[in-house]
């Protein structure tokens, strides 16, 4: 058997076969691997790595991989596995230090708050960005016991990914989202179609509502540009449990 493999051999299970200028590598492959890493975490956005954020999720997949893999391979050895661990666990505070300090480095780092829906409309930025699909927003507003769009006064994405939503205080008409229109498709009048009565209909993808009179055709939303319209809910008509 070769020596260097002998069980609990401590030049071996402590610093591997390389050379010691090879703890110099691990600290720039650490950094590397660590910033490339930020900066795909940022760019998927904080609905992927829900309630965390961006550096603690970051610190746990790092300490998780760093840790784990030290535990049970023989040829990872404990210095280079200590030196990662410790360079993560470094980085993470400076990390944040520098965004308890700084504000821009708060923003670029973590995150902002985005606006979802104003009184009732699903933003214009939201449907652009698509951070998140429209159906996924209608199911977390129907958790939150909300059952058309009217309920809601303002609706922010948080920086962790939690979705904060204000009622508003008069309700108004609003695209309904109680049934699931998935589950049960509401009547569609097309934007060349003419409306079988006067009155407001809702867009079926931001919400917006335009009034028209009976036999007029509501053309694209002005909002969002879609093409389908349906009646707005006027009121609750079901009482969470």
């Amino acid at each position: 058997m070769d020596q260097s493999q002998l069980l609990l051999d401590v030049q071996r299970m402590l610093f591997g076969d390389e050379p010691p200028i090879f703890l110099v590598e691990i600290v720039i492959r650490t950094t590397v691997i660590y910033a490339w890493s930020l900066l795909l975490l940022r760019w998927l956005g904080s609905r992927t790595i829900g309630q965390l954020s961006t550096i603690e999720f970051l610190l746990v997949i790092a300490l998780g991989s760093a840790v784990g893999d030290a535990m049970f391979y023989p040829d990872v050895p404990l210095v280079h596995a200590l030196l990662v661990v410790t360079l993560v666990i470094g980085i993470n505070k400076a990390l944040d230090m520098l965004v308890a300090r700084s504000k821009r480095a708060e923003r670029v780092l973590d995150g902002t708050p985005k606006e979802l829906i104003r009184d009732g409309v699903v933003g214009k930025a939201f449907l652009q960005s698509r951070t998140m699909g429209i159906s996924e927003l209608f199911q977390e507003l129907r958790e939150k016991g909300i059952e058309h769009l009217g309920q809601v006064g303002r609706a922010y994405v948080e920086p962790d990914g939690v979705l904060t939503v204000y009622r508003a205080l008069d309700e108004r008409p609003g695209l309904a989202i109680v049934p699931p229109p998935e589950v049960e498709p509401p009547p569609l009048t097309f934007a060349d179609s003419p409306a079988a009565r006067a009155g407001d209909l809702a867009c079926t993808r931001c919400g917006t509502l335009r009034a028209v009179a009976s036999g007029a055709r509501p053309g694209t939303c002005p909002h969002c540009g879609h093409s389908h319209w349906t009646q707005p809910r006027v009121a609750a008509l079901y009482k969470q449990p």
